[in-house]
């Protein structure tokens, strides 16, 4: 598989340790395996400043969030392999991990993950898609030797653990 992989540091001391480009990487093409052959792509650790001004603009909501995905749009007739860019917030990741007891690093990997999937189409705007979405999360975690991130199992109700 050819990546074409740009990380991007673009916060302050004070937003904590974000991951290496070796495992941002690691995350990127566990997600990306068996998708696609060939991408290009941009993962950008932000601020909770800038996360939440780009969720402002692109979704209407003005608070922080965890991940953004900002999809390529295809032009008909131009084959590229770009898939467009993840924005992940270090500040929103790490109260996140401490909120829901979960460690640092694999809700990086998660959310990474995550952002990917979006990239390539998937999506939780139903419970079907949702549905669809968190087991492939919860394969390509389990593979990166981490367990489910939500706590449950997605073909089951939730208070049915």
């Amino acid at each position: 598989m050819n990546v074409d992989l740009d990380v991007q540091y673009a916060i302050a001391d004070d937003d904590g340790e974000p991951p290496s480009p070796a495992l941002i990487r690691t995350w990127v093409m566990a997600a990306l395996n068996g998708q696609r052959d060939e991408a290009e792509l941009t993962v950008r650790i932000v601020t909770a400043k800038e996360i939440q001004k780009l969720n402002r603009n692109y979704r209407h909501k003005d608070k922080p969030t965890n991940v953004l995905s900002f999809p390529f749009e295809k032009i008909e007739g131009i084959n590229l392999p770009l898939l467009g860019d993840v924005v992940v917030c270090a500040t929103v990741i790490a109260h996140e991990a401490q909120q829901q007891n979960k460690f640092h690093i694999d809700h990086w990997a998660h959310m990474v993950v995550h952002g990917v999937l979006h990239l390539l189409g998937h999506d939780h705007v139903d419970e079907a898609e949702a549905e669809t979405m968190e087991r492939l999360e919860i394969k390509i975690l389990k593979g990166l030797a981490i367990g489910n991130p939500y706590g449950f199992s997605p073909s089951l109700p939730i208070n049915q653990k």
